[in-house]
């Protein structure tokens, strides 16, 4: 009989090997809650990886593969990741309300979680499948590694130009994929796709043109003292939309971006007339950026 190896033994007791019964799916929430709360209201952990688990998807992915991979049956897996999501969630909440300004305000940006938490069951149910380790296997992990690559990409640009912020999320979001691939698939070629097929997603959708919609309220570089007749006339307003939205001392424009790309505008005020370009980009780190200079 051929021994295993130590990573293999791992994955096996990981993902097959817990006997997760209702209590422990319930002290699995309760634990879970705890820890992403210390990571959320402990100043050190601010601005680091750490913080995520509070904010994004990917620990709770993890924490989920391990509640369906230890379940006999669809159902199992189904009810035991939904009931999870449903406990660890609105404490997560609950525990922050001592220590945020906000206090049971918070619980408006429940909403999304409360989303997430409807979507584990039907997610959960068909996830299960990824246990027969075949092709079909494969396509229902696929959306999850993509997702995962598309969070790695994402923070590989803060670890080169902010080392080592996020660092951490990477190698996490690395190491699942892998973790995954290694544990749910059986044959060189599902691995092979499972590696692939990601990248490749990744690459077509740089090359296809961002589409961006948000509003920013910015004060002009030369500090006009605006009137209410002031009026905005726009070169491109494909680019942006502009409007007065401040007037006297500390004027500001209000801008609604449509595209990255440059143009001019011009606000004519009575007899006065100022003129700018407008820049909006995205910076290294992925954040659309705003430059005014005037002409």
């Amino acid at each position: 009989m051929k021994q295993k190896s130590a990573l293999r033994s791992f994955t096996d007791k990981l993902y097959g090997g817990i006997r997760l019964t209702w209590p422990g799916v319930i002290l699995y929430a309760v634990g879970t809650a705890i820890l992403t709360t210390i990571f959320l209201v402990v100043p050190v952990f601010q601005g680091t990886s750490f913080v995520r688990m509070g904010e994004t998807l990917e620990a709770w992915i993890f924490f989920a593969v391990i509640l369906i991979a230890n379940s006999k049956t669809p159902l199992e897996s189904a009810s035991k990741t939904f009931v999870f999501f449903l406990i660890s969630q609105p404490l997560i909440y609950l525990f922050q309300v001592p220590f945020s300004w906000q206090g049971w305000g918070l619980f408006q940006y429940y909403k999304f979680w409360f989303i997430v938490t409807l979507l584990t069951f039907p997610a959960a149910y068909l996830g299960w499948y990824i246990q027969k380790k075949n092709w079909f296997s494969l396509l229902i992990l696929m959306p999850v590694l993509v997702f995962l690559a598309f969070t790695c990409e994402g923070g590989i640009k803060y670890v080169i130009h902010q080392f080592p912020s996020m660092l951490i999320m990477v190698v996490f979001c690395i190491a699942q994929i892998f973790l995954y691939l290694y544990t749910f698939t059986r044959k060189i070629s599902q691995k092979l796709v499972g590696v692939l097929v990601p990248i490749a997603i990744i690459a077509v959708m740089m090359l296809i043109p961002k589409n961006i919609e948000f509003f920013s309220s910015q004060f002009l570089p030369d500090d006009p003292v605006l009137t209410e007749n002031a009026v905005v006339t726009v070169e491109d307003t494909g680019v942006a939309e502009i409007a007065v939205s401040g007037t006297g001392e500390g004027s500001t424009i209000l801008i609604h971006a449509h595209a990255y790309g440059s143009t001019s505008f011009t606000i004519q005020d009575g007899g006065k007339e100022y003129t700018y370009d407008l820049r909006i980009y995205e910076d290294d780190l992925g954040v659309s950026q705003i430059d005014i200079s005037s002409k």
